[in-house]
């Protein structure tokens, strides 16, 4: 016979204070900022900082700054902060450079199909991705560079030397990544190769550009180049600063591959051999999907280096964004305390809106294909 039992409690247990919040403003502040007493420090320390430094950087750019319709007499008066009238009198200068501002329409048609042709691209669930793929890389560089020379179809013609500001930067930090990635690759591959000569042609390739710094590189292309050529040939400034930078960019490149091919287990190799693929088929759908995978991060470092980089053209005389500026600032006309600071405090901000959404984006990527551990 089975017996039910059941136990009844015959005391109450005693109240107790209700539980602590476990989350708000208070308990972030103590978990983050004071958690510790060095955290507490810290934490103070920073404010103090921020307190010091906050205020005059808001009166230089915001507070006390001349914004456009001001006049130069605003931006030389006494406490004055960053003269933004005068940034936006020459603001056409510093995306245009010399090109003359009747055909201001052909670099904004080249900046509207550039944006309208990337954009598809960047995006993975756009529709036609070949036909987007060939117009940007193929049908877009030599449309583009036709419109912006001139000289055809009626087009007047523009001398790279008139280009400039943020236009030629433009130009030289796409065609330098764009560029450097299939020669990258190649050159990752080629150091990987079983064959002796292929791999000791690239290991000297790669180590000669690394060995290089860029200065070096664009002297050499724009100044010693020359000596070599036949004589009577004349090869582009802004061609050659192009090439340089793209062979620089590709060593750099190669050896970021090609960490991400040393990082594949031997597996995935002998995996697409049994499979009987070609090693162009087995290299192509198979190891270097993986291997871009894994090494995103140091890709975009070096694109966002490379678009830093292209200021240096300023040095060989190509007026890039940062040359611009420096121009700029000995207009007189624009002449005040502020104004050699205005425009670099511009010139770094324009950096870092095209340096920031490279960064950015790449995040995005990797958390995109992060799907190796998930289940």
């Amino acid at each position: 016979m089975t017996t039910d039992t059941a136990y009844i409690r015959d005391e109450f247990v005693p109240e107790r204070p209700a539980p602590g919040r476990a989350g708000g403003p208070i308990m972030w502040l103590r978990a983050n900022l004071f958690a510790t007493p060095s955290d507490a420090i810290l934490t103070v320390l920073g404010v103090i900082f921020l307190l010091w430094a906050v205020p005059p950087i808001y009166n230089f750019i915001i507070g006390h700054a001349v914004f456009p319709g001001g006049t130069v007499e605003d931006c030389r008066a006494e406490g004055a902060g960053a003269c933004w009238a005068y940034i936006y009198a020459r603001f056409n200068f510093f995306i245009y450079g010399f090109y003359p501002i009747d055909q201001y329409w052909r670099p904004n048609i080249v900046f509207i199909l550039g944006a309208a042709l990337i954009l598809p691209l960047l995006i993975p669930t756009a529709p036609f991705k070949r036909i987007n793929a060939v117009l940007f890389f193929l049908v877009f560089p030599v449309f583009g560079f036709f419109l912006l020379s001139g000289g055809v179809f009626g087009l007047s013609y523009v001398p790279t030397e008139q280009w400039g500001g943020l236009l030629v930067t433009l130009i030289i930090s796409l065609v330098g990544i764009i560029c450097s990635i299939p020669l990258g690759i190649l050159l990752a591959l080629g150091r990987q190769s079983d064959l002796p000569v292929i791999k000791t042609l690239c290991v000297m390739f790669i180590e000669l550009w690394r060995a290089m710094p860029l200065i070096t590189v664009l002297f050499m292309a724009s100044i010693m180049l020359p000596l070599f050529m036949p004589t009577g040939t004349n090869v582009d400034k802004l061609l050659r600063a192009l090439v340089g930078v793209t062979l620089f960019a590709s060593a750099y490149l190669a050896e970021v591959v090609r960490g991400g091919l040393q990082a594949l287990p031997r597996g995935q190799y002998e995996a697409g051999a049994s499979l009987g693929l070609s090693y162009w088929k087995r290299t192509y759908f198979i190891i270097l999907p993986q291997a871009i995978k894994h090494v995103i991060p140091g890709i975009v470092n070096n694109f966002i280096a490379l678009f830093k980089d292209t200021s240096l053209v300023s040095i060989v005389g190509i007026f890039d964004l940062l040359n611009t500026v420096q121009a700029a600032s000995s207009d007189i006309e624009w002449a005040s305390p502020t104004q050699a600071v205005t425009g670099y405090v511009f010139a770094a901000f324009m950096f870092w809106i095209f340096c920031f959404a490279m960064s950015r984006y790449s995040l995005w990527m990797e958390r995109r294909l992060d799907t190796g551990h998930k289940r």
